[in-house]
Protein backbone atom coordinates (compact mmCIF):
# COMPACT_ATOMS: atom_id res chain seq x y z
CA UNK A 1 0.00 0.00 0.00
CA UNK A 2 2.80 2.36 0.91
CA UNK A 3 4.52 1.42 -2.36
CA UNK A 4 1.43 2.47 -4.37
CA UNK A 5 1.26 5.82 -2.56
CA UNK A 6 4.91 6.47 -3.32
CA UNK A 7 4.44 5.73 -7.02
CA UNK A 8 1.33 7.96 -7.12
CA UNK A 9 3.24 10.83 -5.52
CA UNK A 10 6.06 10.51 -8.04
CA UNK A 11 3.58 10.34 -10.92
CA UNK A 12 1.82 13.50 -9.67
CA UNK A 13 5.10 15.44 -9.51
CA UNK A 14 6.05 14.33 -13.01
CA UNK A 15 2.61 15.29 -14.33
CA UNK A 16 2.76 18.79 -12.78
CA UNK A 17 6.21 19.34 -14.29
CA UNK A 18 5.00 18.39 -17.79
CA UNK A 19 1.82 20.50 -17.33
CA UNK A 20 3.81 23.63 -16.55
CA UNK A 21 5.91 23.06 -19.65
CA UNK A 22 2.74 22.75 -21.73
CA UNK A 23 1.39 26.03 -20.29
CA UNK A 24 4.64 27.75 -21.28
CA UNK A 25 4.42 26.29 -24.80
CA UNK A 26 0.78 27.48 -25.18
CA UNK A 27 1.67 31.02 -24.08
CA UNK A 28 4.60 31.12 -26.51
CA UNK A 29 2.45 29.89 -29.40
CA UNK A 30 -0.26 32.49 -28.64
CA UNK A 31 2.32 35.28 -28.64
CA UNK A 32 3.64 34.15 -32.03
CA UNK A 33 0.08 33.97 -33.44
CA UNK A 34 -0.69 37.47 -32.13
CA UNK A 35 2.48 38.87 -33.73
CA UNK A 36 1.65 37.21 -37.04
CA UNK A 37 -1.90 38.65 -36.99
CA UNK A 38 -0.53 42.09 -36.12
CA UNK A 39 2.09 41.96 -38.87
CA UNK A 40 -0.48 40.80 -41.44
CA UNK A 41 -2.86 43.62 -40.47
CA UNK A 42 -0.07 46.25 -40.73
CA UNK A 43 0.83 44.99 -44.18
CA UNK A 44 -2.84 45.09 -45.17
CA UNK A 45 -2.97 48.75 -44.06
CA UNK A 46 -0.14 49.66 -46.43
CA UNK A 47 -2.06 48.09 -49.33
CA UNK A 48 -5.03 50.38 -48.61
CA UNK A 49 -3.04 53.55 -49.39
CA UNK A 50 -4.18 55.50 -52.47
CA UNK A 51 -2.49 54.77 -55.77
CA UNK A 52 1.00 56.18 -56.23
CA UNK A 53 1.20 57.05 -52.53
CA UNK A 54 3.91 55.37 -50.51
CA UNK A 55 4.39 55.30 -46.77
CA UNK A 56 7.24 57.29 -45.29
CA UNK A 57 6.65 56.98 -41.54
CA UNK A 58 4.88 54.22 -39.59
CA UNK A 59 3.87 54.46 -35.92
CA UNK A 60 1.14 53.78 -33.37
CA UNK A 61 -0.92 56.58 -31.85
CA UNK A 62 -3.53 56.71 -29.05
CA UNK A 63 -6.67 58.55 -30.18
CA UNK A 64 -7.89 60.41 -27.09
CA UNK A 65 -11.29 61.19 -28.58
CA UNK A 66 -12.15 57.63 -29.61
CA UNK A 67 -10.14 56.07 -26.77
CA UNK A 68 -8.55 53.61 -29.14
CA UNK A 69 -5.15 52.65 -30.58
CA UNK A 70 -4.46 53.64 -34.18
CA UNK A 71 -1.83 52.57 -36.68
CA UNK A 72 -0.73 55.74 -38.54
CA UNK A 73 1.07 55.93 -41.89
CA UNK A 74 2.46 59.25 -43.11
CA UNK A 75 2.14 59.13 -46.89
CA UNK A 76 4.32 60.66 -49.57
CA UNK A 77 1.42 63.04 -50.34
CA UNK A 78 1.99 64.61 -46.89
CA UNK A 79 -1.26 63.17 -45.51
CA UNK A 80 -1.65 60.87 -42.57
CA UNK A 81 -3.72 57.70 -42.81
CA UNK A 82 -4.98 56.22 -39.53
CA UNK A 83 -6.31 52.68 -39.09
CA UNK A 84 -8.28 51.73 -35.98
CA UNK A 85 -6.87 48.73 -34.11
CA UNK A 86 -10.43 47.73 -33.15
CA UNK A 87 -10.91 46.53 -36.72
CA UNK A 88 -8.38 43.74 -36.33
CA UNK A 89 -9.55 43.09 -32.78
CA UNK A 90 -13.12 42.57 -33.92
CA UNK A 91 -11.95 40.40 -36.81
CA UNK A 92 -9.83 38.11 -34.59
CA UNK A 93 -12.17 38.05 -31.60
CA UNK A 94 -14.23 34.98 -32.50
CA UNK A 95 -11.29 32.79 -33.69
CA UNK A 96 -9.30 33.93 -30.66
CA UNK A 97 -12.04 32.96 -28.22
CA UNK A 98 -12.37 29.54 -29.86
CA UNK A 99 -8.60 28.96 -29.76
CA UNK A 100 -8.25 30.05 -26.12
CA UNK A 101 -11.20 27.91 -25.07
CA UNK A 102 -9.70 24.86 -26.76
CA UNK A 103 -6.32 25.48 -25.16
CA UNK A 104 -7.93 25.96 -21.72
CA UNK A 105 -9.91 22.75 -22.14
CA UNK A 106 -6.76 20.78 -23.01
CA UNK A 107 -4.75 22.27 -20.14
CA UNK A 108 -7.54 21.60 -17.64
CA UNK A 109 -7.74 17.90 -18.44
CA UNK A 110 -3.93 17.66 -18.56
CA UNK A 111 -3.95 18.28 -14.81
CA UNK A 112 -5.62 14.89 -14.25
CA UNK A 113 -3.20 12.63 -16.13
CA UNK A 114 -1.56 11.29 -13.00
CA UNK A 115 -3.05 7.83 -13.56
CA UNK A 116 -1.59 7.70 -17.07
CA UNK A 117 1.87 8.59 -15.80
CA UNK A 118 1.49 6.07 -12.99
CA UNK A 119 0.66 3.35 -15.54
CA UNK A 120 3.78 4.25 -17.56
CA UNK A 121 5.92 4.02 -14.43
CA UNK A 122 4.60 0.57 -13.47
CA UNK A 123 7.26 -1.46 -15.41
CA UNK A 124 10.05 0.58 -13.83
CA UNK A 125 8.49 0.17 -10.39
CA UNK A 126 8.18 -3.60 -10.88
CA UNK A 127 11.83 -3.74 -11.90
CA UNK A 128 12.88 -1.81 -8.80
CA UNK A 129 10.80 -4.13 -6.55
CA UNK A 130 12.38 -7.19 -8.17
CA UNK A 131 15.88 -5.79 -7.68
CA UNK A 132 15.14 -5.14 -4.03
CA UNK A 133 13.87 -8.71 -3.57
CA UNK A 134 17.03 -10.10 -5.13
CA UNK A 135 19.18 -7.97 -2.84
CA UNK A 136 17.34 -9.46 0.19
CA UNK A 137 17.90 -13.09 -0.79
CA UNK A 138 19.25 -15.34 1.96
CA UNK A 139 22.94 -16.09 2.31
CA UNK A 140 22.31 -19.78 1.57
CA UNK A 141 20.72 -18.97 -1.78
CA UNK A 142 23.62 -16.72 -2.71
CA UNK A 143 26.01 -19.43 -1.64
CA UNK A 144 24.34 -22.01 -3.88
CA UNK A 145 24.48 -19.63 -6.84
CA UNK A 146 28.14 -18.89 -6.18
CA UNK A 147 29.02 -22.59 -6.01
CA UNK A 148 27.19 -23.25 -9.29
CA UNK A 149 28.96 -20.36 -11.00
CA UNK A 150 32.32 -21.50 -9.63
CA UNK A 151 31.70 -25.02 -10.97
CA UNK A 152 30.81 -23.67 -14.42
CA UNK A 153 33.86 -21.39 -14.37
CA UNK A 154 36.09 -24.30 -13.45
CA UNK A 155 34.76 -26.37 -16.34
CA UNK A 156 35.38 -23.52 -18.80
CA UNK A 157 38.88 -23.00 -17.43
CA UNK A 158 39.69 -26.70 -17.87
CA UNK A 159 38.52 -26.66 -21.49
CA UNK A 160 40.57 -23.53 -22.23
CA UNK A 161 43.64 -25.10 -20.61
CA UNK A 162 43.31 -28.22 -22.76
CA UNK A 163 42.93 -26.13 -25.91
CA UNK A 164 46.05 -24.11 -25.10
CA UNK A 165 47.96 -27.36 -24.49
CA UNK A 166 46.94 -28.63 -27.93
CA UNK A 167 48.01 -25.32 -29.47
CA UNK A 168 51.39 -25.35 -27.71
CA UNK A 169 51.97 -28.94 -28.85
CA UNK A 170 51.16 -28.01 -32.46
CA UNK A 171 53.53 -25.03 -32.35
CA UNK A 172 56.36 -27.13 -30.85
CA UNK A 173 56.26 -29.49 -33.85
CA UNK A 174 56.85 -26.66 -36.34
CA UNK A 175 60.23 -26.84 -38.08
CA UNK A 176 61.87 -23.44 -38.68
CA UNK A 177 63.42 -24.73 -41.92
CA UNK A 178 60.17 -25.92 -43.48
CA UNK A 179 58.51 -22.99 -45.24
CA UNK A 180 55.35 -24.92 -46.08
CA UNK A 181 54.64 -26.36 -42.65
CA UNK A 182 51.86 -24.79 -40.56
CA UNK A 183 49.97 -25.16 -37.31
CA UNK A 184 47.15 -27.73 -37.22
CA UNK A 185 45.42 -28.74 -33.96
CA UNK A 186 42.23 -30.29 -35.34
CA UNK A 187 40.15 -28.21 -32.89
CA UNK A 188 37.41 -26.25 -34.66
CA UNK A 189 37.29 -23.64 -31.89
CA UNK A 190 40.99 -22.87 -32.49
CA UNK A 191 40.59 -22.57 -36.27
CA UNK A 192 40.69 -18.74 -36.33
CA UNK A 193 43.80 -18.70 -34.11
CA UNK A 194 45.46 -21.27 -36.40
CA UNK A 195 44.83 -19.08 -39.45
CA UNK A 196 46.22 -15.98 -37.73
CA UNK A 197 49.35 -17.77 -36.50
CA UNK A 198 49.97 -19.43 -39.89
CA UNK A 199 49.72 -16.04 -41.61
CA UNK A 200 52.19 -14.61 -39.09
CA UNK A 201 54.60 -17.50 -39.64
CA UNK A 202 54.31 -17.14 -43.41
CA UNK A 203 55.14 -13.42 -43.24
CA UNK A 204 58.07 -14.05 -40.88
CA UNK A 205 59.54 -16.71 -43.19
CA UNK A 206 59.09 -14.48 -46.23
CA UNK A 207 60.85 -11.61 -44.46
CA UNK A 208 63.63 -13.99 -43.45
CA UNK A 209 64.07 -15.11 -47.08
CA UNK A 210 64.22 -11.48 -48.23
CA UNK A 211 66.79 -10.64 -45.57
CA UNK A 212 68.98 -13.62 -46.48
CA UNK A 213 68.79 -12.75 -50.18
CA UNK A 214 69.51 -9.08 -49.45
CA UNK A 215 72.61 -9.92 -47.37
CA UNK A 216 73.80 -12.39 -50.02
CA UNK A 217 73.34 -9.91 -52.87
CA UNK A 218 74.94 -7.08 -50.90
CA UNK A 219 77.96 -9.29 -50.09
CA UNK A 220 78.29 -10.20 -53.77
CA UNK A 221 78.08 -6.56 -54.88
CA UNK A 222 80.68 -5.44 -52.35
CA UNK A 223 82.99 -8.37 -53.14
CA UNK A 224 83.48 -7.22 -56.76
CA UNK A 225 84.88 -3.70 -56.11
CA UNK A 226 86.96 -4.99 -53.19
CA UNK A 227 88.52 -7.65 -55.48
CA UNK A 228 89.25 -5.02 -58.15
CA UNK A 229 90.84 -2.68 -55.59
CA UNK A 230 92.91 -5.56 -54.23
CA UNK A 231 94.10 -6.45 -57.74
CA UNK A 232 95.21 -2.94 -58.59
CA UNK A 233 96.92 -2.50 -55.22
CA UNK A 234 98.92 -5.68 -55.88
CA UNK A 235 99.77 -4.42 -59.39
CA UNK A 236 100.92 -1.11 -57.93
CA UNK A 237 103.05 -2.93 -55.41
CA UNK A 238 104.76 -4.92 -58.15
CA UNK A 239 105.15 -2.52 -61.08
CA UNK A 240 103.55 0.79 -60.22
CA UNK A 241 106.56 2.17 -58.41
CA UNK A 242 108.57 2.24 -61.65
CA UNK A 243 105.99 2.15 -64.48
CA UNK A 244 104.16 5.50 -64.75
CA UNK A 245 101.51 4.06 -67.08
CA UNK A 246 100.61 1.32 -64.58
CA UNK A 247 100.56 3.92 -61.80
CA UNK A 248 98.13 6.20 -63.67
CA UNK A 249 95.85 3.32 -64.68
CA UNK A 250 95.80 1.92 -61.16
CA UNK A 251 95.01 5.26 -59.51
CA UNK A 252 92.12 5.89 -61.92
CA UNK A 253 90.72 2.40 -61.37
CA UNK A 254 91.04 2.73 -57.59
CA UNK A 255 89.20 6.06 -57.67
CA UNK A 256 86.38 4.62 -59.77
CA UNK A 257 85.95 1.46 -57.72
CA UNK A 258 86.13 3.27 -54.38
CA UNK A 259 83.50 5.74 -55.60
CA UNK A 260 81.32 2.86 -56.78
CA UNK A 261 81.70 1.11 -53.43
CA UNK A 262 80.92 4.33 -51.56
CA UNK A 263 77.71 4.80 -53.58
CA UNK A 264 76.75 1.17 -53.01
CA UNK A 265 77.26 1.43 -49.25
CA UNK A 266 75.25 4.68 -49.10
CA UNK A 267 72.41 3.05 -51.02
CA UNK A 268 72.47 0.01 -48.74
CA UNK A 269 72.38 2.25 -45.68
CA UNK A 270 69.49 4.26 -47.14
CA UNK A 271 67.41 1.11 -47.71
CA UNK A 272 68.35 -0.27 -44.29
CA UNK A 273 67.23 2.96 -42.61
CA UNK A 274 64.03 2.84 -44.65
CA UNK A 275 63.31 -0.74 -43.60
CA UNK A 276 63.79 0.16 -39.94
CA UNK A 277 61.74 3.37 -40.21
CA UNK A 278 64.69 5.69 -39.51
CA UNK A 279 64.59 7.68 -42.75
CA UNK A 280 63.13 11.08 -41.89
CA UNK A 281 61.02 13.05 -44.38
CA UNK A 282 60.90 16.85 -44.22
CA UNK A 283 57.64 17.34 -46.08
CA UNK A 284 56.76 20.79 -47.38
CA UNK A 285 54.57 22.17 -50.14
CA UNK A 286 56.57 22.00 -53.38
CA UNK A 287 56.08 22.55 -57.10
CA UNK A 288 56.71 19.27 -58.94
CA UNK A 289 56.98 21.15 -62.23
CA UNK A 290 59.91 23.13 -60.83
CA UNK A 291 61.59 19.97 -59.46
CA UNK A 292 61.51 18.21 -62.86
CA UNK A 293 62.64 21.39 -64.63
CA UNK A 294 65.72 21.64 -62.39
CA UNK A 295 66.67 17.99 -63.01
CA UNK A 296 66.20 18.58 -66.77
CA UNK A 297 68.56 21.56 -66.71
CA UNK A 298 71.26 19.77 -64.72
CA UNK A 299 70.98 16.66 -66.95
CA UNK A 300 71.65 18.79 -70.03
CA UNK A 301 74.80 20.17 -68.42
CA UNK A 302 76.10 16.82 -67.13
CA UNK A 303 75.26 14.55 -70.08
CA UNK A 304 76.05 15.78 -73.58
CA UNK A 305 75.45 12.41 -75.23
CA UNK A 306 71.62 12.53 -75.13
CA UNK A 307 68.96 15.07 -76.05
CA UNK A 308 66.83 16.04 -73.05
CA UNK A 309 63.36 17.42 -73.72
CA UNK A 310 61.06 18.99 -71.13
CA UNK A 311 57.26 19.19 -71.32
CA UNK A 312 56.16 21.36 -68.43
CA UNK A 313 52.81 22.56 -67.19
CA UNK A 314 51.34 25.02 -64.73
CA UNK A 315 52.57 24.83 -61.12
CA UNK A 316 51.86 21.30 -59.87
CA UNK A 317 51.79 21.41 -56.09
CA UNK A 318 52.25 18.41 -53.80
CA UNK A 319 53.52 17.77 -50.28
CA UNK A 320 56.88 16.05 -50.04
CA UNK A 321 60.56 16.05 -49.16
CA UNK A 322 62.30 18.21 -51.78
CA UNK A 323 65.64 16.34 -51.70
CA UNK A 324 64.06 12.89 -51.92
CA UNK A 325 61.59 13.78 -54.68
CA UNK A 326 64.44 15.22 -56.72
CA UNK A 327 66.51 12.10 -56.02
CA UNK A 328 63.74 9.85 -57.35
CA UNK A 329 63.55 11.93 -60.56
CA UNK A 330 67.34 11.73 -61.00
CA UNK A 331 67.27 7.93 -60.59
CA UNK A 332 64.76 7.49 -63.42
CA UNK A 333 66.64 9.97 -65.66
CA UNK A 334 69.98 8.24 -65.02
CA UNK A 335 68.35 4.88 -65.69
CA UNK A 336 67.00 6.20 -69.00
CA UNK A 337 70.42 7.55 -70.03
CA UNK A 338 72.13 4.29 -69.03
CA UNK A 339 70.03 2.15 -71.35
CA UNK A 340 69.68 4.59 -74.28
CA UNK A 341 72.04 4.96 -77.20
CA UNK A 342 73.89 8.19 -77.89
CA UNK A 343 71.82 11.03 -79.42
CA UNK A 344 68.58 9.37 -78.24
CA UNK A 345 65.80 11.54 -76.85
CA UNK A 346 64.96 11.45 -73.14
CA UNK A 347 61.69 13.20 -72.32
CA UNK A 348 60.86 14.67 -68.92
CA UNK A 349 57.26 15.79 -68.40
CA UNK A 350 54.85 16.98 -65.72
CA UNK A 351 51.07 16.47 -65.86
CA UNK A 352 48.04 17.55 -63.85
CA UNK A 353 45.28 15.00 -63.34
CA UNK A 354 42.11 14.90 -61.29
CA UNK A 355 43.39 15.04 -57.70
CA UNK A 356 46.94 14.05 -58.71
CA UNK A 357 50.18 15.51 -60.05
CA UNK A 358 52.63 13.30 -61.92
CA UNK A 359 55.99 13.32 -63.63
CA UNK A 360 57.04 11.20 -66.61
CA UNK A 361 60.46 9.96 -67.73
CA UNK A 362 60.52 8.39 -71.20
CA UNK A 363 63.48 7.03 -73.17
CA UNK A 364 64.19 5.40 -76.53
CA UNK A 365 66.39 2.70 -74.99
CA UNK A 366 66.52 -1.06 -75.20
CA UNK A 367 63.28 -1.57 -73.27
CA UNK A 368 62.28 -4.62 -71.26
CA UNK A 369 60.14 -7.72 -71.54
CA UNK A 370 56.91 -7.75 -69.53
CA UNK A 371 58.33 -10.60 -67.43
CA UNK A 372 61.16 -8.29 -66.33
CA UNK A 373 58.99 -5.23 -65.64
CA UNK A 374 57.30 -6.85 -62.63
CA UNK A 375 60.72 -7.36 -60.95
CA UNK A 376 62.62 -4.16 -61.74
CA UNK A 377 62.01 -2.61 -58.33
CA UNK A 378 63.41 -5.63 -56.48
CA UNK A 379 66.82 -5.09 -54.94
CA UNK A 380 69.77 -6.35 -57.02
CA UNK A 381 67.42 -7.78 -59.66
CA UNK A 382 69.26 -8.79 -62.84
CA UNK A 383 67.19 -8.93 -66.00
CA UNK A 384 70.24 -9.23 -68.23
CA UNK A 385 73.67 -10.07 -66.84
CA UNK A 386 75.51 -8.89 -69.97
CA UNK A 387 73.65 -5.60 -70.05
CA UNK A 388 74.36 -4.97 -66.38
CA UNK A 389 77.99 -5.80 -66.88
CA UNK A 390 78.26 -3.20 -69.60
CA UNK A 391 76.28 -0.45 -67.98
CA UNK A 392 77.40 -0.90 -64.40
CA UNK A 393 75.25 0.23 -61.51
CA UNK A 394 74.38 -1.37 -58.21
CA UNK A 395 70.89 -2.55 -59.01
CA UNK A 396 69.52 -0.53 -56.09
CA UNK A 397 68.54 2.74 -57.78
CA UNK A 398 65.00 1.77 -58.74
CA UNK A 399 64.46 0.16 -55.33
CA UNK A 400 65.40 3.45 -53.67
CA UNK A 401 63.12 5.40 -56.04
CA UNK A 402 60.21 3.11 -55.21
CA UNK A 403 60.81 3.50 -51.47
CA UNK A 404 60.75 7.29 -51.82
CA UNK A 405 57.56 7.22 -53.89
CA UNK A 406 55.83 4.80 -51.50
CA UNK A 407 56.81 7.05 -48.58
CA UNK A 408 54.97 9.91 -50.35
CA UNK A 409 51.82 7.79 -51.04
CA UNK A 410 52.67 7.76 -54.73
CA UNK A 411 52.28 5.15 -57.46
CA UNK A 412 54.48 4.09 -60.39
CA UNK A 413 53.25 3.06 -63.83
CA UNK A 414 55.74 1.35 -66.15
CA UNK A 415 55.28 0.86 -69.90
CA UNK A 416 58.16 -0.83 -71.74
CA UNK A 417 58.72 -2.53 -75.08
CA UNK A 418 61.95 -4.25 -76.22
CA UNK A 419 63.97 -2.14 -78.68
CA UNK A 420 61.42 0.69 -78.40
CA UNK A 421 61.90 2.20 -74.94
CA UNK A 422 60.51 2.63 -71.46
CA UNK A 423 58.19 5.16 -69.86
CA UNK A 424 57.85 5.71 -66.10
CA UNK A 425 54.87 7.73 -64.81
CA UNK A 426 54.92 8.61 -61.11
CA UNK A 427 51.75 10.03 -59.51
CA UNK A 428 51.36 11.85 -56.19
CA UNK A 429 48.29 13.24 -54.41
CA UNK A 430 47.74 16.88 -55.35
CA UNK A 431 48.19 19.63 -52.75
CA UNK A 432 45.89 22.67 -53.03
Amino acid sequence: MNENKRVTSIARKINISFWLKEVGNVIGINIIIALLIMGTWMYWCTTKLPDQVTGEHYYFNVNQEKHTLEYVIDGSDRKSYAYDFRDVRDLAAVPGIILLSAEGFVLFFALFRTSVVRRKLKPLNDLAVKAEQISKMSFEQNGMEDRKKHSDSKTTETIARDQMAHLEQAISHISPDDAEQGIHTGDKELKSIEIALNNLLRNMKENERRQVRFVSDASHELRTPIAVIQGYVNMLDRWGKEDEKVLTESIEALKNESQHMKELVEQLLFLARGDSGRNTLNKVKLDLNQMVSEVWEESQMIDGKHRYLFRGTDPAYMTGDIAMIKQSIRIFVQNAAKYSSDDADIILGVMLESGYVSYMIQDEGIGMESSDVVHIFERFYRSDEARNGETGGSGLGLSIAKWIIDAHSGTIQVVSRPEIGTRFIVRFPMCE
